[in-house]
């Protein structure tokens, strides 16, 4: 008797367990109705009738199965929206031959107050603006809305987001200036506002933000200089601004930065001559074409020197392609093209493997791959 009460016991203790356990799955499971009630919310501004990117967004449990929702499982609380356009979910296949998801943002959004993450990407067709109220989002560490037709300004006050990581509105419609406010986003490691209508100047100040590691502000209207602040930010890797209006001169201590590995100022209005720094650095693909730029090549190559990619087509340089050049431990695509350059292009590496477009369009340059030159 005492032996199947001790068994009675031990299978009751079971029970409860396996009770505590399903009681625990089914609170993990849900979130806040506030939280459902926001992303439905959400939900009603977008129509997207091809994919069923919506059709999982049923029931009261928005934490589990709902596509592109996380919520944090301390607080059930939404955590995250990722909905992306281009995906290799197979759930998009058709999404090429059916159709994509339209409409807008709603401010609903910002009703998710623990959101540490938004990405709505590449769909092609959200348009609108994107809601003042996103800087009341002050967890927000992933701001990604890139490959869509969002238009108005970027947030005055987006510089209340302290925690924010990734800064992404590149592919849009967006408009306006860079807010000053940006530059107190110290945390950010990545902004990136390529092919918009973005004007007005990169902020003086954007040497405060010491985590930027990449700054891509190609394909805009932007005008003015580049700040010297910006030649601070020991760790950025990738600095790209070509296609604005950009004026004034290189400065010299971006050939200082440690890591600065890609420099893109093609399309600009930057004049001056190129430092000599600029050879020797850090930075492997090197693209200062379709300038004002005037002076010499600098006479400045040497071991330190790699490119992958060195454009200084379509400016206004003069002089010889300098000797030096051939002490670079590795050039790959050269192109001096369209320039007043004139002397004997130097023999070797990388030289043997160019073709004439690399050289065409100077004012007297001769040599192989061209003419060869007169006594």
């Amino acid at each position: 008797m005492v032996a199947m009460k001790k068994s009675f016991v031990i299978a009751l203790c079971n029970v409860v367990v396996v009770l505590h356990f399903v009681g625990s799955s089914t609170v993990v499971q849900a979130c806040t109705p506030s939280d459902r009630a926001a992303l439905l919310e959400f939900r009603a501004k977008l129509k997207e009738p091809y994919i069923g990117v919506f059709d999982t967004w049923k029931g009261q449990y928005c934490c589990n199965g709902w596509y592109g929702v996380s919520c944090d499982p301390n607080t059930h609380r939404v955590a995250g929206i990722t909905l992306r356009g281009e995906s290799e979910d197979p759930i998009f296949q058709r999404a090429k031959r059916s159709g994509l998801m339209i409409g807008s943002i709603s401010p609903a959004i910002c009703k998710l107050t623990s959101l540490s993450t938004i990405i709505i990407a590449d769909w092609k067709g959200i348009s609108g603006g994107i809601p003042n109220c996103i800087t009341n989002l002050l967890f927000l560490r992933v701001v990604d809305l890139v490959g869509n037709r969002i238009s108005g300004v970027i947030p005055a006050n987006i510089g209340r987001l302290q925690r924010l990581k990734v800064l992404n509105f590149a592919d849009n419609q967006i408009s306006g200036g860079i807010p000053t406010s940006i530059t107190r986003l110290t945390s950010l490691s990545h902004l990136d506002l390529r092919n918009n209508n973005v004007t007005g100047v990169i902020p003086v100040d954007i040497g405060r933000l010491k985590m930027l590691s990449r700054l891509l502000l190609t394909g805009n209207k932007i005008s003015g200089q580049i700040p010297e602040s910006l030649t601070r930010i020991y760790r950025l890797g990738d600095l790209e601004l070509a296609m604005n209006r950009i004026t004034g001169p290189i400065p010299a201590s971006l050939g200082k930065m440690s890591v600065l590995a890609t420099l893109n100022l093609d399309g600009n209005l930057v004049s001056g001559e190129i430092p000599g720094t600029l050879m020797t650095s850090s930075i492997s693909n090197l693209n200062l074409s379709g300038n004002l730029i005037v002076g010499q090549i600098p006479n400045t190559f040497g071991p330190r020197s790699y490119f992958t990619v060195l454009d200084l087509s379509k400016n206004r340089l003069k002089g010889p392609i300098p000797a030096s050049i051939t002490a670079a431990s590795f050039i790959g695509h050269l192109d001096v093209s369209h320039n007043h350059l004139c002397g004997k292009i130097p023999a070797g590496s990388p030289f043997d493997r160019l073709d004439a477009t690399s050289f065409a369009y100077n004012d007297c340059l001769c040599g192989k791959p061209l003419g060869n030159c007169g006594k």
